[in-house]
């Protein structure tokens, strides 16, 4: 490709002015950006050449410095606020952006070492043709089309919006303004901002622009304001699926150890029944979702790309069991009324029993999470869901208020908690009014609504933007007093007092471009995902998604089954895509809402690099597909993440 470099050192004798009455100097030098990796590491830099001059002239040097993206503003202040700036000076090796950049962010004379490249073809934030920068964050609904970051204009019903005037586009003015029309009837705090052509004014634009940026920010750093396309599903009760023929059950659907299945092959079985029992400290009962005859103990070889939950080595063993059509339920299945009056090792012991775990995530086992080491003072339910597509939760919320509450309730006096907060992205306004009037009468409950953006509900985000604390690298939310949850979670905890049900069926959100009838189903565990398909009409020719587009992955055969974690099941059209070297454009750097630098990942993983990752905090990666999103490259960079983890033993 092209080399983007932006600039270069200023000549020698040029140097040799700007270091003459200066001493005690710190350099902060750019990594460059727009430019392919150099891992021969054959050429010389720029702060290596200058470290040599600065030298030659006898100055002191503090420190030097050779940072990625300079310009990154956030990245940049994190990186001062953890060393000393002793310096006298400043001397930055960087383009016009960075040495800016470093400028409006220290109170030390900066100066520039280097000129700027003028360069032909595409240059600067961008490398096409468009001024867009993809940064995936579009706030272009309340700007009237008008980019904040790049003043570039988009089109709503007219065509490339460039204001309006007397309520007229400005390029017809017998068109009526589009976002006057949505102004005058959405009367909400995210009115479109409309230029006005009748009275031009650059201040009022340029800081609702700056208003902008800072509210696009001010949740956590990184992550995307993405399409929701939940239209699809969000309006659609959520409804029983019909039994199925046949269920094939996964004795690994969470964290830590698969459970032992203590059944036999012919066994008649029962609805809610445990077929598998939990083993050691870390892991998780398993029951019969449908009444019938188990007719296969076995060791399927699946793949990994089924789901991000089960331990798919070749020892996950699956119990195929076939339905008698009955559903009869298990003795063991009775309400639970008196669980006020238990202690919290009794409660604890019952969701355990109840093979209860995480069904937002990672599957942990809820009873674990539930006994923290520290003291908790608050719990999150996390009801976000802040994929595309996925709906399963929002109906939830909607259809089973009472059973989260509930849920809740056994959750705070399990855990000695003060006070709940059900966390909520603002595009579920019915669900937010429905929780309220649930709760207004309960004094430890609250509801809060958060401005959508992904991936609001991961763990780190979420008590960033409700407790106001950023957890350090390797801090887990009970370091700060709180424990995170799903709301099917708690629902499922309700559940089992209130009927005496184990986990044995979930609310699963069958959507996508490809699917004719989008709905949202409660399916039993054990599930073939083939026969969701079927039922909603999905289009053969699909690219199916276990998940959400963001996280989830893109299924070989559908013969596999829905389990605990599985919150969705998306057919889109098949995607064809071809990846390209990596052009360090810094747009994975720019929306990692865990900080990373997943641009080396790639990298690492084609040396072969595993501590290489290790040293970028490879562990740290939570695997929201924010960077391959974003890559304009379409390096499959989770993917690298997920290699390396398993390199690393960290999965």
């Amino acid at each position: 490709m092209q080399d983007y470099t932006k600039f270069k050192l200023k000549s020698e004798r040029e140097l040799s002015t700007l270091l003459n009455d200066k001493d005690n100097i710190l350099i902060l030098s750019c990594n460059k950006c727009f430019k392919l990796f150099d891992n021969k590491g054959e050429e010389k830099s720029e702060l290596d050449f200058f470290i040599d001059f600065a030298s030659k002239n006898k100055k002191k040097l503090i420190n030097a410095y050779d940072i990625d993206f300079l310009c990154n503003t956030y990245r940049l202040n994190e990186f001062l606020h953890n060393i000393p700036i002793k310096a006298s000076a400043i001397i930055v090796i960087a383009c016009g952006i960075g040495v800016q950049t470093v400028a409006g962010s220290v109170n030390v004379p900066v100066f520039t070492a280097c000129d700027t490249i003028k360069a032909s073809g595409n240059h600067g934030l961008s490398l096409s043709d468009k001024l867009c920068r993809a940064c995936g964050q579009c706030v272009l609904t309340q700007t009237c089309g008008v980019c904040p970051l790049t003043r570039c204009s988009k089109e709503l019903l007219n065509g490339a919006c460039g204001g309006s005037k007397d309520g007229k586009c400005e390029t017809d003015s017998n068109k009526d303004c589009a976002w006057e029309i949505i102004e005058q009837l959405n009367n909400t705090k995210y009115t479109p901002f409309v230029l006005n052509h009748n009275k031009i004014s650059k201040s009022s634009t340029s800081s609702k622009a700056l208003q902008i940026q800072r509210l696009r920010e001010e949740s956590f750093y990184g992550g995307l304001y993405l399409k929701h396309c939940k239209a699809f599903s969000a309006f659609l009760t959520l409804k029983t699926f019909p039994l199925p023929n046949k269920v094939v059950i996964p004795m690994s659907q969470h964290a830590g150890m698969s459970a032992d299945p203590i059944v036999k092959v012919g066994d008649y079985v029962k609805t809610g029944q445990k077929i598998g029992e939990a083993v050691g400290t870390l892991s998780s009962s398993v029951h019969a979702s449908i009444s019938g005859k188990i007719i296969s103990i076995s060791n399927m070889i699946t793949s990994r790309s089924h789901t991000n939950l089960i331990d798919v080595s070749n020892d996950t063993v699956f119990i195929t069991i076939e339905s008698n059509g009955k559903d009869e339920l298990h003795q063991s299945v009775i309400p639970i009324p008196y669980w006020e009056d238990l202690d919290i090792y009794d409660i604890d012991a019952i969701i355990a029993e109840k093979g209860i775990v995480g069904m937002g995530g990672a599957g942990f086992p809820t009873p674990i999470k539930l006994k923290a080491p520290k003291p908790i003072h608050t719990i999150l339910l996390n009801g976000c869901e802040s994929e595309p597509y996925i709906t399963a939760d929002h109906r939830i919320m909607l259809q089973h208020a009472d059973d989260i509450i509930k849920g809740l309730r056994i959750i705070l006096k399990c855990t000695n908690a003060k006070q709940a907060i059900i966390v909520i992205s603002d595009n579920k306004s019915d669900a937010i009014r429905h929780l309220e009037a649930k709760t207004e009468d309960i004094d430890d409950v609250f509801v809060m609504a958060l401005w959508s953006k992904y991936p609001q509900g991961a763990e780190r985000m979420l008590i960033s933007r409700t407790l106001g604390i950023k957890l350090k690298p390797g801090e887990r939310p009970f370091d700060v007093g709180a424990i995170v949850l799903n709301v099917s979670t708690a629902r499922a905890i309700g559940d089992a007092f209130t009927r005496g049900m184990p986990l044995i069926e979930r609310a699963v959100t069958v959507s996508g471009e490809n699917v004719r009838n989008p709905q949202n189903l409660m399916v039993r565990i054990g599930t073939p995902v083939e026969e969701l398909l079927k039922y909603s009409c999905a289009a053969t020719d699909s690219d199916v998604i276990l998940g959400g587009p963001m996280m989830g992955k893109v299924l070989d055969s559908y013969d596999v089954p829905i389990i605990k974690g599985t919150n969705a099941v998306i057919a889109m059209p098949r995607r064809f895509s071809c990846s390209t070297d990596c052009i360090k454009c810094g747009r994975c750097v720019d929306v990692c809402p865990m900080e990373l630098l997943p641009l080396y990942y790639p990298v690492h993983l084609l040396d072969e690099n595993w501590e290489k990752m290790r040293e970028k905090n490879v562990q740290y990666c939570i695997e929201c597909g924010c960077c391959d999103y974003i890559c304009p490259s379409q390096i499959k960079i989770v993917e690298a993440v997920r290699q390396g983890k398993s390199k690393l033993c960290l999965v």
